[in-house]
């Protein structure tokens, strides 16, 4: 069995696969443009998912699983996929520490006014008044109650937070206090100090937060994005934040990424701009890896009990 990877894997990782699976043959390459060539052998693609597109799935003759070595699956080919009957599993729940302490941090990092303590920094003035608040005992919602948002609020809860989420069907989750329907959220949405999106992007999700959703928060309400930019509808995010309908937004994801350097955001003192980041960690590779190898089993095994099995038709 030949395992294609296109993701850049570190040396130990390839070095460990190579010699616990010695009966299966794999080859890794650096991006797709390498690996193309050897596309129609493989059975089994390790991927990060932006770099497959139809007319690769159909070169593929001999593909039957890919795994995407990250969460985010908005460039895969899905109905493609679908139609060769090709398992896909992703690498969903990797990310919840990382993104967890992104975002306490920068709940953090507003609340104190870092980003003017920092600029004052820079240019050596000495200002000791800044408006502080503390975190602690505040109301935080949850837009998004899986792997990430689990954790968001286990960890919040440290800070004797009240932790609010959201999620399709209401159903209870471990840490949060509440939990909302989606048709409900605009009820949540004055209730909270912050209020945090883990949302994937889907059909479902496109614009979810536009200007109704900003204008139920609290005028001193932050507004953390860590899912998807495509369900902001930003000319929106931009009109509430100029007309002081909320206090501030934290923003690691936008519709186009690289942000474009004249985008308003960037300018915008009550903005906190991030690169995508927030998932980023050493422990990333080794994580999704373990994911692999678990399914790994399963695939060689002809078992059945895979992790994050995705549905094409949903996306996730």
């Amino acid at each position: 069995m030949k395992v294609l990877s296109t993701g850049k894997l570190k040396t130990t990782i390839k070095d460990h696969l190579k010699e616990n699976y010695p009966e299966l043959t794999f080859q890794f390459f650096s991006s797709m443009g390498e690996a193309e060539p050897y596309l129609s052998e493989a059975e089994v693609l390790l991927t990060y998912g932006e770099d497959v597109n139809d007319t690769l799935i159909q070169k593929a003759t001999q593909l039957k699983w890919i795994m995407v070595l990250s969460a985010g699956l908005e460039r895969m080919p899905l109905q493609a996929i679908k139609e060769k009957n090709i398992l896909l599993t992703n690498a969903r729940g990797i990310h919840r520490i990382p993104m967890a302490e992104y975002t306490l941090s920068v709940m953090l990092q507003v609340a104190r006014d870092t980003k003017v303590v920092l600029a004052n920094e820079s240019s050596k003035i000495w200002k000791k008044k800044t408006p502080i608040r503390e975190i602690t005992g505040s109301t935080i919602g949850i837009i998004g109650t899986g792997a990430i948002g689990s954790e968001i609020a286990r960890v919040a809860k440290t800070f004797r937070i009240k932790t609010l989420g959201v999620n399709r069907s209401g159903h209870k989750v471990e840490h949060f206090d509440e939990i909302y329907k989606n048709e409900d959220l605009l009820t949540m949405l004055p209730k909270c100090d912050f209020v945090i999106s883990v949302l994937p992007s889907t059909n479902e999700t496109m614009n979810y937060f536009k200007k109704e959703q900003f204008l139920a928060m609290k005028d001193s309400g932050v507004f953390i994005n860590i899912g998807r930019g495509d369900t902001v509808k930003e000319q929106d995010l931009i009109d509430a934040l100029n007309e002081n309908q909320l206090a501030h937004a934290v923003l690691d994801v936008f519709k186009n990424e690289p942000l474009d350097p004249s985008h308003p955001f960037w300018e915008m003192e009550n903005v906190t701009v991030t690169p995508h980041h927030s998932a980023i960690s050493d422990n990333y590779q080794p994580r999704a890896i373990e994911i692999f190898e678990h399914n790994l089993r399963q695939y060689q095994n002809r078992l059945n009990d895979y992790k994050n099995v995705i549905d094409p038709d949903r996306g996730y």
